[in-house]
């Protein structure tokens, strides 16, 4: 049995209209309350309290209310001896709370089912089979998780610690030194396409910034120049005090926005106006949560 820990999210699942009491506990594990499956199995029977009370004197870990009918033991042992039946108990406010990892569920569901078609089940446990298979044909397996995160909440905090994990790939610790990155040509192929004089692709005023930041930084990674915006972040004269590509790593963030910036500047190069480049533009590097335009011929 895992020490008791607490649970920092909890929720009810509610699948083909039957409703599971789930929790993401403090070390991010997902979990399903004893109770709560008993419950949409169709209540607990007094013969599981009485098996769980005898292993108990036995000295034998208890098996789950759900799963206590010795008629189901064969297909325990088939589904779930791997050892997914360990039982976690967590604290949330001032109750302690029996459950398990939630992934175990549909296996659940597959023991109840397999007896009931084997014929081992009595006709008083059938209506738990019925259960069992109303609750599986609602349940996939794969999604169980993100059930789990989405009734309780946790959905939203997976997915910043997700954005966090993946940025650490390309924001550096320590700023590195500055070195030329950006192509002369890259800038000289906007001017063109836009058609502003050629001392823009040297002393680059405000525009051409927004246009970096479009072009590179917001299609690089999704939320990398947000935390760029955040880290070196404009000072009081108008301007930054170190260029956002110095913030990247050299193991990953920089050779990613050489390769990114290679990619457009071809794009720039070839294209023969501004609409072209950017219909190219949105389909190569679409960004975050964007769709890109559909393909058709250039007019």
């Amino acid at each position: 049995m895992s020490k008791q820990i607490k649970a920092l999210y909890v929720g009810n699942m509610d699948i083909a209209g039957m409703e599971l009491p789930c929790a993401v506990l403090e070390d991010e594990r997902r979990v399903i309350t004893e109770n709560g499956v008993a419950t949409i199995l169709g209540g607990r029977s007094g013969a599981s309290k009485r098996i769980k009370y005898h292993e108990r004197k036995q000295g034998r870990a208890p098996s789950p209310i759900f799963l206590a009918p010795k008629r189901l033991k064969p297909y325990v042992d088939k589904y779930l001896s791997d050892g997914p039946l360990e039982l976690i108990r967590y604290q949330y406010k001032t109750q302690t709370i029996d459950a398990y990892d939630c992934r175990i569920l549909p296996k659940i569901c597959r023991v109840w089912i397999e007896a009931a078609l084997n014929g081992d089940l009595m006709a008083q446990q059938m209506p738990k089979t019925q259960n069992a298979l109303s609750f599986l044909s609602g349940l996939g397996e794969v999604g169980i998780i993100a059930l789990v995160d989405e009734a309780t909440g946790y959905q939203e905090i997976r997915n910043r610690r997700a954005l966090h994990k993946y940025l650490d790939l390309y924001l550096a610790k320590e700023l590195a030194a500055w070195a030329k990155t950006f192509p002369d040509e890259f800038y000289e192929e906007i001017c063109r396409l836009k058609g502003w004089p050629a001392w823009y692709a040297v002393k680059r005023p405000s525009i051409v910034g927004k246009f970096t930041n479009d072009l590179v930084y917001d299609r690089l990674a999704p939320g990398l120049l947000a935390e760029l915006r955040t880290r070196n972040p404009v000072l009081p004269t108008g301007s930054r005090k170190n260029k956002h590509f110095q913030h990247l790593t050299l193991d990953y963030g920089q050779p990613r926005l050489k390769e990114h910036l290679i990619g457009v500047t071809a794009l720039l190069r070839a294209a023969p106006n501004w609409a072209a480049f950017h219909r190219s533009l949105e389909r190569a590097y679409t960004k975050l949560n964007e769709t890109p335009p559909l393909l058709f011929d250039e007019e």
